[in-house]
């Protein structure tokens, strides 16, 4: 593996990030055949941590590319490094552990669900969140946003940059050195708007089009590490009557998406609506699915299920590689998608219950 890939690549927790980067180890070759001891002394990270962080480095350090084919790769070894890459976060705790590392690199993601639950809010926020420098536990990466629906609303997006800037904030505040401050002044509202490429798209037909030139863009900007589409069913709901032609189209464009996720380490989101679906057994019965049929959901890694019970909104994982299928809460506040916490759970209970007027759903 190149000895110049950075240190924050790795899904290392955000204060050994940080430690690592301000004692100037940044890069793999930085950490050719320093010791535990050394590092822990150099960085400030107890023995144990300072092992742990080399053998994660070190497991990575063992793939390599010959010819750009890869050769004597074991099963264990593509685990490791499957393992080693880093997640972008979500602001949701549980949501990130249900992904694993939050939203995965070289994977297509898809969100599906029905209008209001929070499809376009979680958009915004990975934008937002992929340009997070690493010294605060981010990527540092910017994000090419592929809006087919016009729900991009800029306002909405500084609302959540906002709040990811005061947050960043509070890290430096909490643990001051001039490494996190000097990042601080660059973290600014028209910085993180820049770092994000946005294209709007009206029809199957554009959005065609900016897939197939998605790599060329990609390789000009390494930076982008993340891509959004917002929503993949719009463009193929009004303009198809020939069903197996948008299959056939639906399953080229999933596998060159496939195809990019892996080659340039980024991660592909795309959101997909709900659609009613009929009862099989006969009963006049009928059940909400994910809308593009069942082929198309073959052609994405993981699925995320985005739904109601109740006045909570709840965040399903119906399908992943290398987790169990879980279910947790989350909410949507000002400052974009957050954990539930039960006290001001319990609270909002509390005033609902004395209140008989119910709040409207956030869209």
């Amino acid at each position: 593996m190149d000895g110049q890939r950075e240190l924050c690549t790795f899904p290392l927790a955000p204060n050994h990030k940080m430690k690592l980067s301000a004692a100037g180890f940044l890069t793999i070759q930085d950490l050719k055949g320093i010791e535990p001891a050394q590092l822990g002394k150099d960085t400030g990270l107890s023995l144990e941590d300072s092992e742990g962080v080399l053998n994660t480095v070190n497991v990575a350090d063992k793939m390599h590319w010959k010819s750009g084919a890869r050769c004597g790769l074991s099963a264990l070894d593509l685990l490791q490094e499957e393992q080693s890459l880093p997640g972008i976060i979500t602001f949701s705790e549980k949501v990130d552990q249900m992904l694993g590392v939050g939203v995965q690199l070289c994977k297509v993601t898809e969100l599906c669900g029905e209008p209001g639950v929070g499809k376009t809010q979680f958009c915004l926020q990975l934008a937002v969140d992929i340009q997070i420098p690493t010294v605060f536990g981010g990527l540092h990466g910017e994000a090419v946003y592929i809006d087919t629906e016009g729900s991009f609303i800029t306002e909405r997006l500084a609302d959540i940059i906002a709040a990811t800037i005061r947050h960043c904030e509070h890290i430096a505040q909490m643990e001051p050195n001039e490494e996190l401050l000097e990042h601080l002044k660059s973290l600014t509202m028209q910085h993180m708007l820049t770092g994000i490429h946005y294209y709007r798209c009206y029809n199957y037909v554009q959005l065609l089009a900016i897939v197939h030139l998605l790599p060329a863009f990609l390789k000009n900007h390494p930076k982008v590490k993340l891509v959004i589409i917002d929503s993949l069913a719009a463009p193929f709901h009004h303009d198809f009557e020939d069903f197996s032609l948008r299959t056939r189209i639906l399953t080229s464009m999933a596998q060159s998406l496939v195809k990019m996720a892996a080659e340039f380490k980024i991660s592909v989101v795309l959101t997909n609506k709900m659609t009613t679906k009929l009862n099989s057994s006969g009963d006049n019965g009928a059940h909400l699915v994910p809308a593009l049929g069942e082929s198309w959901g073959h052609a994405c890694t993981i699925r995320v299920n985005l739904h109601w019970e109740g006045d909570q909104r709840r965040a399903w994982l119906c399908k992943s590689p290398s987790q169990a299928e879980t279910t947790v809460p989350y909410q949507i506040t000002t400052g974009g998608i957050r954990d539930i916490i039960m006290e001001e759970r319990n609270q909002a209970q509390n005033a609902e219950d004395e209140t008989p007027v119910k709040q409207q759903k956030l869209s």
